[in-house]
């Protein structure tokens, strides 16, 4: 039998004996997942976990100023993209989930949810889904599981989403995964999770218009691990308005943001360099100087990066105090090629 019970839905007899397949040709990802609005910004997301390989780069779908899908346990790939389709031509989430559905031979394998830039929710759960499985609609949202452990576990999702009003949508997503996960989550275990956040507003740029993007697509604890990157985004947000603020030439600013990345990862070094070159920047060279001894104690090659940053103004110095952070002392550098 093939691993991860991929095959149960649609049996057959061979010379006697049952022979096992999925439906059609289509990949699986029995698992659970949540599509959510952001009531205050209107951003919208949709996050998922399964014991199933890359389970994102199949199950959840979304396009800012349209809306988001997920589509799972007998998964038709294609509801992602059609179903985004559908809202952006002006569809409303359930009569888009109704076409799609009516539409599909394989409709009793299914699960689907589809949210649009209204916070309408509409959700299916086909009845030939693996117990338990179920979903939930609720106020700007739906949380969607099927071949879970009991059947506590969507329940509990939507209770965490619920309790956890005023966090950002990203973690109030990611909180109703956990959840799930402690209800008893899928019966076989865990693989990969993934989680998509998307802007209210389409600004025709992809790299503004999707907030959060995060995938673990093969990892003992997938939840943890997508933690400790949603951690990471978020820190690194900093970073990027920290940059932003140099390039107006607001080392206020830019100062803030780097210190606030820094202490979201206080042992990143990078995250303590360019606070340490906003300080300067700022006039505040002695608040710097212990950064600078901590990090080039650490790795002398952020010396040798720093006379380099006057040539184009990201450091502006005296040479008087550009000389004072370089003798510093530092660890033997690695060979540089």
């Amino acid at each position: 039998m093939i691993r991860n019970m991929m095959v149960l839905p649609a049996l057959i007899l061979v010379s006697g004996l049952v022979a096992q397949k999925p439906y059609g040709r289509e990949p699986l990802a029995h698992t659970y997942s949540i599509v959510a609005i952001d009531p205050e910004t209107g951003d919208m997301g949709v996050a998922v976990q399964s014991h199933w390989f890359a389970t994102g780069t199949i199950v959840i779908w979304g396009e800012a100023g349209t809306g988001v899908v997920a589509t799972q346990s007998f998964v038709n790939p294609a509801f992602g993209p059609e179903g985004l389709a559908l809202m952006k031509n002006g569809m409303i989430a359930p009569d888009a989930l109704a076409h799609l559905i009516a539409g599909d031979e394989g409709r009793d394998f299914r699960q689907l949810a589809l949210l649009d830039s209204k916070g309408r929710v509409a959700a299916y759960t086909g009845s030939k889904c693996i117990e338990a499985a179920g979903h939930q609609e609720g106020a700007g949202y739906s949380v969607q599981a099927n071949l879970m452990a009991n059947g506590s576990v969507w329940p509990a999702m939507a209770k965490a989403f619920e309790a956890s009003k005023g966090q950002p949508l990203a973690e109030r997503m990611l909180l109703a995964l956990e959840a799930a996960e402690a209800a008893g989550g899928d019966i076989r275990g865990k693989q990969s999770a993934a989680l998509l956040v998307v802007s209210a507003k389409n600004t025709g740029q992809s790299w503004v218009d999707r907030k959060v993007d995060l995938r673990i697509d093969d990892h003992p604890a997938p939840l943890p691990e997508l933690r400790r990157l949603l951690r990471v985004h978020q820190a690194y947000g900093h970073m990027n308005a920290g940059d932003l603020a140099v390039e107006k030439g607001d080392m206020a600013k830019a100062m803030e943001e780097y210190g606030a990345a820094e202490a979201l990862f206080p042992d990143n070094l990078e995250m303590q360099y360019w606070h340490a070159i906003a300080l300067v920047n700022a006039g505040k060279t002695e608040e710097a100087m212990p950064l600078f001894r901590k990090i080039f104690l650490r790795d002398g090659n952020w010396k040798t990066l720093t006379p380099r940053l006057t040539k184009n103004g990201l450091l502006v110095t005296s040479e008087e105090t550009l000389q004072q952070i370089l003798q510093l002392p530092s660890k033997q550098k690695r060979k540089l090629k």
